[in-house]
């Protein structure tokens, strides 16, 4: 059979260079070179932990902090051009935590595994969040609830209507999702609201839904929702406090919009 044009020529993969072909992306290399590039990768795993050990997360960047975390799921090869590639195809820490498991095994070298552990970091981070939330007097605690629920709804790929409900002292009692919905709307009925409201005994709300496209501007029909329900929960004794949107990059306030 014919040698082919390639036949001789060194293959990298899509998007890499040469000089990454044996990072664990590319072919298997020759013996001896897999053992230089064995103690050079042990080396660089020594000296990233002990920089985080002694300075701490601030001083490694974001694909460093990605790297860590890849350590432990893949053993033997160079995982910095793949935290690279993460933060690349993602934009930012942020983004690749917040990625659904599918859309980060379609980066070069991160199989199931490798996702699965990314998306576990990423739900131990919002428990986290949550229990923070759910320990302080929330109106007092107003960034770490913001902060909260970005990561709990950002990117998420449809609309979700989640609501915060509160006890006399603004403590967090429950945090529910209500509905999920498609790309651009989900369905709100006012008195179920307030039906749960009551039984759990809230008399505050807080109302957060996220706008897949990015962008957080409230709509007619937000507004319109939101007032509906606070008209509906006044005469019960239940204070609306805010209606917060989240967008993958920012969050609008009905109530700091004024249009509550």
């Amino acid at each position: 059979m014919a040698a082919g044009p390639d036949k001789g020529k060194e293959r990298t993969k899509p998007g890499f260079t040469e000089t990454e072909t044996f990072s664990g992306l590319g072919e298997r290399p020759p013996a001896g070179e897999a053992k230089r590039e064995a103690r050079h990768h042990d080396g660089h795993r020594d000296r990233l932990r002990e920089r985080f050990s002694e300075a701490g997360a601030d001083a490694l960047a974001d694909y460093e902090l990605l790297e860590l975390i890849l350590f432990r799921t893949i053993p033997r090869r160079d995982v910095k051009p793949i935290a690279k590639a993460l933060i690349a195809r993602f934009g930012s820490l942020n983004e690749v935590l917040g990625a659904p498991r599918r859309l980060l095994m379609e980066v070069p070298g991160v199989k199931d595994a490798v996702a699965l552990d990314l998306t576990i970091v990423a739900a131990i981070n919002r428990r986290a969040m949550r229990e923070a939330v759910r320990k302080r007097e929330v109106l007092s605690s107003w960034a770490a609830v913001l902060d909260y629920i970005t990561a709990a709804m950002a990117h998420e790929p449809r609309e979700q209507f989640r609501i915060l409900f509160l006890d006399k002292k603004n403590a967090l009692i429950a945090d529910e999702v209500q509905g999920t919905g498609t790309v651009d709307h989900t369905p709100v009925y006012p008195r179920e609201v307030v039906k749960r409201a009551l039984e759990l005994n809230a008399t505050a709300l807080i109302l957060v839904h996220n706008h897949p496209s990015g962008d957080p501007t409230p709509s007619r029909a937000d507004i319109d929702m939101t007032r509906t329900i606070q008209e509906t929960a006044k005469p019960l004794g239940i204070a609306l406090h805010d209606h917060i949107i989240i967008g993958r990059h920012g969050h609008a306030s009905l109530r700091g919009l004024k249009l509550i």
